[in-house]
């Protein structure tokens, strides 16, 4: 058969259910082979759309998610989506076009080294340049991507390659199962837990997956350690938990660091040093236990004392098998610090004024969307005030970045969220920044027929970057500008747009676009004003209890 047949029979032979992008005309072959396939193509307006949602795919599945684009610009394109599911670790893989290499026909007009590009930015990546190899690259790429830790891959297909006869072949899948743990790195840190006075159990980004999520709830129940987790470990273990300390969205200060700072050991689970640092370690400080599939990549502020590496689910289980509450055990202050914490947090968390506080649209948008809801964000400074102050119920129901904080990603990732779940109700927060940054997908969306909600938080600025401005002390400069009419932009691509006038107004919209069909978009005015007194002035001020 034909090498671009055998590719998408390949896929196929994956599970591949869908493949987003934009193809070009390097890609006919290709395109021509996917008429017929069980696979559907997911046409976007934009690269990085296409490829955000592949890597939510993965994120969300834990299988590759598959993006298509031509060479040159539509390759160059996909360089942003490869760094968020790398950094991520969202399995996802790339197919990109090329010119011919056997033979030029066009000199070097688009052509670049998109191998070469993609290599520091993907965990695998290759030019296919016989038609026989097809199906054991695609075989070793899907492999590569979902082999921990789970990352991006890349696959190009020239087209005078594409369209050579090849064999048709294609490879068994053989599930690896992911080793377990050493007993002695087991039993290490079974003592250690036990002679700790005061462990504090933290879950990072690794460990958000559904049997981790199982194990590290019965070990919480079984124990009675007390957590927190990182922006990208939300909701493993039900928020609502009464050994729910809170949300780690600061990297030290906040209050919940009095918590932290007094911990004489926390096993940390899941994390790593891409995610933004949870805490800093310091020399003399508290002891950390590394619970990861991989050993911790050490770092100024992270050189764990004990590695426990293998299975997350697996290694919590065995722990929790072996523990019981210790005597000498004292969470009594966690408790406190805890209360402190819930206090600070509610405040404003009602207040109805208008310009909406982020704290209070936080509120609003949790009161609304139902317990398997799931939320998506963009990037901005209201992504410190969901980690903070939205409380998650279930693994994966807010998808945020706290890799590599890209902007453009929160809108497709909330389509691929309710593609993949069309029962559930979904919204996307995003500043208007990053919202103008992928809003032509809004027309991907409509076409689509997803029924979800787009919320603008809208501050005419890069309202960040403002924040850090105001932070260091510098002049407002350089970050106001104007934006369309959120609501008619919205209609122009079929959806509905709306414009609340008051916080009541606001949660009777929401309220009633989460039980409307089609896409709604809110523009929602937004209020920052307290963001440095808050985050900045007053946590510098903070004491911890005694």
């Amino acid at each position: 058969m034909k090498t671009s047949d055998l590719f998408v029979k390949a896929l196929e032979n994956e599970g591949v259910e869908y493949i987003f992008g934009i193809p070009g005309e390097e890609n006919l072959d290709f395109l021509n082979s996917m008429q017929g396939s069980s696979i559907k193509l997911i046409l976007t307006r934009h690269e990085q759309g296409a490829g955000f949602m592949a890597a939510t795919y993965g994120r969300l599945t834990g299988k590759p998610g598959v993006c298509l684009a031509t060479l040159g610009p539509g390759a160059t394109n996909f360089v942003t989506p490869a760094a968020y599911a790398q950094l991520g670790g969202m399995p996802m893989m790339m197919i990109t076009g090329q010119k011919p290499i056997k033979e030029s026909k066009q000199g070097q007009f688009q052509i670049i080294d998109i191998v070469t590009m993609m290599r520091p930015i993907t965990k695998f990546t290759k030019q296919v340049v016989h038609g026989n190899n097809i199906s054991s690259t695609v075989r070793e790429a899907f492999r590569i991507a979902v082999e921990e830790r789970p990352g991006a891959v890349h696959i190009e297909l020239p087209e005078d390659i594409a369209a050579e006869e090849a064999e048709d072949h294609v490879y068994a899948i053989e599930r690896i199962r992911r080793p377990d743990a050493d007993n002695n790195a087991i039993d290490n840190a079974i003592k250690m837990i036990k002679n700790a006075k005061m462990p504090l159990l933290l879950i990072g980004a690794g460990a958000n997956r559904k049997r981790s999520s199982q194990a590290l709830t019965q070990f919480v129940e079984k124990t009675g350690i007390p957590f927190f987790n990182t922006q990208m470990g939300k909701g493993v273990i039900d928020e609502r938990h009464d050994a729910y300390l809170g949300t780690a969205a600061l990297s030290d200060h906040d209050y919940l660091h009095c918590a932290i700072d007094r911990a004489d050991l926390i096993i940390n689970v899941g994390h790593d040093v891409i995610e933004k640092p949870p805490f800093f370690m310091a020399e003399g400080g508290s002891k950390v236990i590394h619970v990861n599939f991989s050993p911790a990549q050490i770092d100024a502020v992270y050189f764990p004392q004990l590695n426990v590496v293998g299975d997350i689910a697996t290694t919590i289980h065995r722990l929790e098998q072996a523990l019981t509450p210790q005597d000498h055990w004292d969470f009594s202050y966690y408790y406190r610090v805890k209360e402190e914490v819930n206090t600070r947090l509610s405040k404003y968390s009602e207040d109805d004024r208008f310009p909406v506080l982020p704290q209070s649209a936080v509120s609003v948008i949790r009161e609304e969307l139902n317990e398997d809801g799931i939320l998506t964000l963009d990037n901005g400074v209201y992504k410190v005030w969901f980690a903070r102050n939205y409380p998650c119920y279930q693994n994966n129901s807010l998808l945020l970045d706290n890799a590599l904080a890209t902007m453009g990603a929160g809108l497709p990732s909330a389509m691929l969220a309710k593609l993949i779940n069309p029962d559930r109700k979904v919204i996307s927060v995003c500043g208007d920044g990053g919202f103008m940054m992928n809003s032509q997908e809004m027309e991907t969306a409509v076409r689509l027929g997803l029924d979800m909600v787009v919320i603008i938080l809208n501050d005419n600025a890069y309202g960040m970057i403002k924040w850090k401005q105001e932070g260091m002390g510098f002049n407002n400069f350089g970050l106001d500008y104007n934006n369309p009419d959120f609501v008619k932009y919205a209609e122009s691509y079929g959806a509905t747009g709306h414009r609340p006038t008051s916080h009541a107004d606001f949660q009777s919209i929401l309220r009633k676009a989460l039980d409307s069909k089609g896409v709604h978009l809110i523009e929602l005015a937004v209020d920052y004003s307290l963001n440095h007194s808050i985050l900045n002035e007053g946590l510098k001020e903070k004491i911890c209890i005694i």
